[in-house]
This record gives structure tokens, sequence and C-alpha cells, in this order.
């Protein structure tokens, strides 16, 4: 409570005031028992102690990432909504268990792997060299220190060699990735009858009993989630307009400072021909598709039009539109292309280029040179942006002022009323509805159905303007009456029986066919048409019908000695029936193309078992004492 009205009142005098009072006391108490609140103990394991001070940093850093993903949309009580505490604890847990069964089997970190590991990263290097002053930056503008990050990596290195060590004892042999691939590859074919329940509907008969029982047992389909009502303060932007005031000063100082802005790099307008070539392909196909090129290519040299040789001979997608790519500066195209491109004059047509997708004919048609904008062709353009700034400058500091003369307990609309600000409401919508007169995403609704009922939020900015809405009110998820949904319930009771019906009958088709009934005489007596599917494997859907997995896996169970399987299958499109008609096996030469891959497929899955199985024993051997609460 505390907490939220120093939240609300954060710009004034009084929360001034108090924060100068809560720093004396910090400084004259805590400052003194820093050092004894090392030694909290928050829990043991195996005899090791997670204290307060390393608990409450991985606390903090799960926050600063959740808070980082919602950025404007943050509220507090999300930290309860993702259990972050709880979190926090079982990620320490984990880390003490790793670190002790490391010393145990002899496993270490050294001062050089963690520096090399650093240096590594991509986001610290310039210029493929790693740059301390960048490393330095990125970290404090994530506001983390450098020997916390090398802890980190410590313990990342950590976990790979452990990894490492657990995966040597679970190779992938030659037979599980032959397995793993045929069970991916290989195809069925089967033909199928559908009893469809629409047949059945009119003959079903709807009995109080029975739609009661039925209501009964599928009272959740019924249930209606959790609702909020939201009243909210819209501040919009564009309602400052007229308070601002753009001078020619103003927009020549824009104009000055973000002078980089109005630089446009050199542009060419290029079209080209792309003759499809893999970069594996063998010498005689390379040599193939070289010779189909040149041959274009003397076509250009002798003057016919490039566009309509593009149109006729181009495998590349711009080939419907003569091959035109538009203009595009450097480093919008693939190395060899682009440096190609840049060379040749306006109205000059390149030798072959070969890249990764195969050779390319170029002809230049413009040449845009780099040049930097004038201030009389952006002036518009900064006066805009400059607008735009300083509207929602002025919305922003409104929103603010709002929250800081906000009382505790507040009702918004009465509050904006008095303030002769228009407050609006929405009606009741659930989470995965969108925000009535506004939108939202996932991570706004979420936000907001983690506040209590009469709680206010943060300013929150969203599409450009800024709210602050109050929680009005909270239905909680319920189960209607069975009048409320009577239509509902008896129009599914209906579809529930006729399916009911379905199934009988597809299932004493079934057994006709059992006992040496003919497929396609049955099928007539019964008025329905047999289908026959296509080869398909199991990633596939089954054609005509859709993805199913149990009818997958049911007909990879059958064969030439059982066409017919046990029982029928159901849908929602009715109640279906079987038959074998035949098996694919894999193709070997492809298998030996793509085995490696299966192989590295099948070893990441391994080891991602593997290594949670060995975690999750390490958890169950270890003695794990929590010695304070910490929901």
């Amino acid at each position: 409570m505390v907490l939220s009205l120093m939240r609300k009142q954060a710009k004034s005098w009084l929360i001034k005031f108090l924060i100068f009072m809560i720093s004396i006391v910090f400084i004259f108490y805590f400052g003194y028992s820093f050092r004894a609140r090392r030694g909290i103990k928050v829990a043991t394991v195996n005899g090791e102690i997670i204290s307060e001070v390393e608990y409450q940093k991985a606390y903090r850093n799960l926050v600063e990432g959740l808070r980082k993903q919602y950025k404007n949309v943050w509220s507090d009580n999300l930290i309860k909504v993702f259990n972050l505490k709880r979190r926090a604890l079982e990620s320490l847990i984990d880390q003490k268990l790793i670190s002790q069964e490391a010393r145990r089997i002899g496993l270490s970190v050294t001062k050089r792997e963690i520096q090399e590991k650093i240096m590594a990263y991509p986001a610290f290097q310039f210029r493929g060299q790693f740059d301390e002053r960048r490393y330095r930056a990125l970290l404090e503008n994530n506001r983390m220190k450098p020997e916390d990050f090398e802890a980190g990596i410590a313990q990342e290195i950590l976990r790979e060699k452990i990894a490492q060590f657990l995966f040597t004892f679970s190779p992938v042999t030659d037979k599980e990735v032959l397995d793993r691939y045929t069970y991916y590859n290989e195809k069925v074919k089967i033909s199928f009858v559908n009893f469809s329940p629409s047949r059945f509907k009119k003959s079903v008969k709807v009995e109080k009993v029975g739609l009661l029982e039925y209501f009964n047992k599928h009272k959740e389909a019924y249930r209606i989630p959790a609702k909020i009502k939201l009243a909210y303060i819209e501040i919009d932007p564009d309602s400052f307009k007229d308070k601002v005031k753009i001078t020619d000063k103003d927009i020549e100082a824009y104009y000055e400072d973000n002078i980089a802005m109005f630089r446009e790099k050199k542009k060419v307008r290029a079209r080209h021909i792309l003759f499809k070539l893999r970069p594996d392909a063998p010498k005689e196909k390379v040599e193939e598709v070289r010779k189909k090129a040149l041959a274009v290519l003397e076509k250009v040299r002798k003057g016919e039009d490039f566009a309509a040789l593009a149109k006729k001979y181009s495998e590349g997608p711009t080939a419907s539109k003569g091959g035109d790519l538009g203009y595009f500066s450097a480093g919008q195209m693939i190395k060899p292309f682009e440096d190609a491109a840049f060379k040749l004059k306006k109205g000059e047509v390149s030798d072959l280029v070969r890249t990764r997708f195969g050779y390319h004919i170029i002809k230049v048609e413009d040449i845009k040179e780099a040049r930097t904008k004038s201030l009389d062709e952006v002036r518009k353009q900064i006066k805009k942006a400059l607008t735009k700034t300083m509207t929602m400058d002025l919305a922003q500091e409104k929103g603010l002022s709002l929250i800081d003369q906000m009382p505790y307990d507040v009702d918004i609309e009465k509050y904006a009323s008095e303030r002769k600000v228009p407050a609006k409401h929405t009606p009741y919508f659930a989470q995965n509805e969108a925000i009535p007169g506004i939108g939202g995403d996932q991570k706004l609704r979420q936000s907001l159905f983690s506040l209590e009922k009469g709680e206010v939020s943060d300013l929150i900015e969203w599409k450009g303007k800024f709210y602050l809405f109050q929680v009005a009110d909270k239905k909680p998820s319920e189960i209607p009456p069975l009048d409320e949904v009577r239509k509902k319930v008896k129009a599914d009771y209906i579809n529930y029986l006729a399916a009911m019906e379905a199934k009988k009958a597809a299932q004493e088709f079934l057994e006709k066919l059992k006992k040496g009934g003919k497929w396609s005489e049955l099928a007539e007596e019964n008025g329905l048409k047999p289908k026959t599917t296509k080869f398909f494997s199991r990633q596939e859907p089954v054609p005509q019908i859709g993805y199913e997995p149990k009818l997958i896996e049911t007909a990879f169970s059958l064969g030439e000695k059982k066409r017919y399987p046990d029982n029928v299958f159901e849908n929602d499109k009715g109640a279906y029936v079987i038959r074998w008609e035949g098996k694919k096996g894999i193709d070997k030469g492809k298998y030996e193309k793509e085995k490696e891959t299966y192989r590295e497929s099948l070893l990441n899955s391994k080891r991602q078992m593997v290594y949670k199985d060995w975690l999750r024993n390490l958890k169950k051997r270890a003695k794990i004492e929590i010695l304070r609460p910490i929901d």
C-alpha cells in the first residue's frame, strides 16, 4: 500500500520529503546493518547457503528482464503473475547443484576461458575485434556490473562443460538416426469412409434429463472467463498542437543537430537476370548453367531488350517485372552482387556474377549519387517531427501532473470530471479480447488484468497516446446456470447425440468388415462413397481429412495382414473407418544426403533430455531447506 502511494505521488513535494527521510534512515540504519544482512540465509542446498544478497540480486535481474519486455505497460503486479520470487530461488538452487556436482567430478572454469568467451561475443566487437569500451557501455546500459556478467558467463561455461561430460555417455548410433529418419519419412496410403453426424441429426431426441446430464458433464466448456471493466483518462498529444509553436530557429537547430538523418547514400537502380544454382552444385551443373547464362548475356550484348529477356529467362522473383530491383544502397544486397552493381555506370551491363543464388546478369538503369538534403527539402518533415515531440512531451507532462495530484483512494471518473478532463470507460472484456475502443496487445492486457479492483495504472503510452487506467470492476470466472446457455447447450447436445449415432453406425460397419464383408459393397449399402488418399508421412496432414495424430499413428500401425483398425476414428467432421492401402519406404539416396541433419537433431533432443533428467535427479537426492518464506 505504501509503495503504491509512493508510485502515485512520485512527483509531489510530499514524496520528495518522504524519500529524503527514508534516505536518512537508510544511511544511519541500513548502512550499519548491511553486513548483518549478508548473513541472512534464504535457503541451503546440501549445506551450502543461499544468502539474502544472492537471492535479491537474482530476483532483481528477473524483474529487470521482465520490465524490459513489458516496457511502458509494466505493472509491479506482474511480479506475482509470473511468480518471479519463486523462480529466482529455483534458479539459485539449480546453480548451487550444478556447481557442487561440477566440483565433485573435477570440472572448473578458468579466468582465461571467461575472457575468451566474452571476447568472442559479436555484440562486444567492433570491426571484428573485441572493444572494451563497447563491452563496458553495453553492460552499463543494461545496469550490470562486469563482475556480475562475468559470473554469469562462468556459470554458462560450467553448464556447457557438464553438458559435454554428460553427452559422452549418450552417443547417437547410426541405427537411431535411421529409425528417426524412417519414422518421419516413410509413407502410407489409406482409403476411408466418413459417417457424418449431419445424417443423424433429425433422428435424435433431446430429453430434459439427458440435456442436464450433458451440461453437468461438460460445464467447463461453457465457463465464462474472468473479465474486467476499465475507467480511463486518455491524453491525446494532438490536443496540444495549438500550444506548440515551432520557429525557424528551432527547425534550423534540429537540422544542424541531426544532419546525419538527412544524408542519402549513393543508390543505384538495377535489373537482373538470375540463373539459379546451388552453392554446392557439381561442376557439370555449374558449367551447364554458366553456358546458359553466357548465351543470354550474348543476346544482351547484341542489344536485345533486357527487361524482355529477364521475363523470359530469369528464375528470380522479379522476373515478371523484367528483373527490376528498384533503387538500393550499399548493404542491401548480397556482397558480390552489390560490388558488381556499384562498379557499373548508368546503362552498363555486367559480366556474369556468381552469388550463393546462382549466376546474375546485372544492368544499371539509373544512379543517384550520395548527397545531403537541403533544409528547404526537409523543413516540413522537421516541423512535423518537432511538433510530434513537443505534443508528446506536453501530453506526458499532463499525465504525470494528474498522477502527482491523484489521491490514493480515487474514483478516476470523478477525479477527471473535477479537473475538466474527459474520462471514458469500457464494457466488461476478457483477457483474450481486445480492449474495447483501444485494442491493446497481450502484454498490455496482461498488465491491466494484474491490477486489483480500484487500482490505477502508471501512465501508459499506447499507439501514440497516454492513458491512466483504473479497474472499475472485476468479474471472476464463472460457470453460468443452464438457463443462460440453454440454446447453445442444446445445439451442442444434439451434435453430441448425432456424433454418437455416427460412431455407432461406423463401428457396426467396421465389425462387418472384420467378419469378411466387402469394402465397396458395404459402403454402397450405407450410401457412402469410399475415398483414397495419396501417400502421406507422419509429418503431413492426412489428405482430405487433416492433421490428426491419432489417425496417422493408427494408419502406420496397419499393414497387409491387418488392413482395418480395431476402432473407428472420430473428429469434428464425424466418424471414420479407414483401410490400409499401401506403404512406401524411405528414399535411401535422400537419406544419405539428409542423415547428418537428422543426427544433429536427434543429438540435440537427446542432450536436452539427458540434461533435464540429470538435474531432476540431483534435486531428488539433494537436501534443500527453505529457511524463510519468499512468497
